[in-house]
């Protein structure tokens, strides 16, 4: 999946296993955006669960995105069951900046309202320089990631083109509230940055 919150046919599965319910037809075509409020990421590896072939019908669609940043833009949270202690973490940092949200269905709605409108992902606008990094914002139409003083640009096979972070607005992905759980320091057992983002 793309920073968009796109799904797209491609060989690479980067580092985190994503779920939003069952996506495609009995024939393995996808025919929505989300079947649930529950946008969840996973570890890829959880007690010897593998599911073979992907894609079968009434079950849920298998998503993958390359790094933990890349599902908070596509407005995916740490999930309860296979990342409990992230899950209750992200829980403590949640209830800090919206302190009525309690349990996940409430995080759920918030979430939901951040990150979809209209059939389609909801952008927001912030100052650069506010920007924590690990968010992604829109520019010249494609995905970047904010990292320091650089923006690199989203594949999914990795960053690339590194380019200094401008001054001004920007079209911002990741949702607000996701970038709060940024800026409180979030760091988990999944990689929240693919190497690519380090070299």
């Amino acid at each position: 999946m793309s920073p968009f919150g796109e799904l797209l046919a491609v060989p690479d599965h980067g580092l985190v296993y994503g779920n939003r319910g069952c996506l495609h037809d009995a024939t393995g075509r996808i025919r929505r955006a989300y079947a649930v409020r529950r946008w969840i990421s996973c570890r890829l590896d959880f007690n010897g669960r593998r599911r073979t072939p992907l894609l079968q019908p009434g079950r849920y669609t298998e998503l993958f995105f390359l790094d933990e940043a890349t599902a908070f833009a596509a407005g995916h949270r740490p999930c309860a069951e296979c990342r409990r202690a992230d899950y209750d973490r992200f829980g403590e940092v949640w209830r800090s900046v919206h302190p009525a949200d309690r349990g996940a269905d409430a995080i759920d709605r918030t979430l939901h309202a951040e990150r979809w409108a209209g059939g389609r992902q909801r952008r927001h606008t912030a100052p650069y320089f506010v920007l924590p990094d690990a968010s992604f914002v829109l520019l010249d139409q494609q995905p970047f990631l904010v990292l320091g003083t650089q923006l690199l640009r989203w594949t999914p096979a990795g960053y690339t083109d590194h380019q200094p972070r401008p001054q001004g607005n920007a079209v911002v992905l990741t949702p607000p509230s996701l970038r709060a759980v940024l800026v409180a320091g979030w760091s988990s057992d999944l990689p929240l940055l693919h190497p690519s983002a380090k070299r």
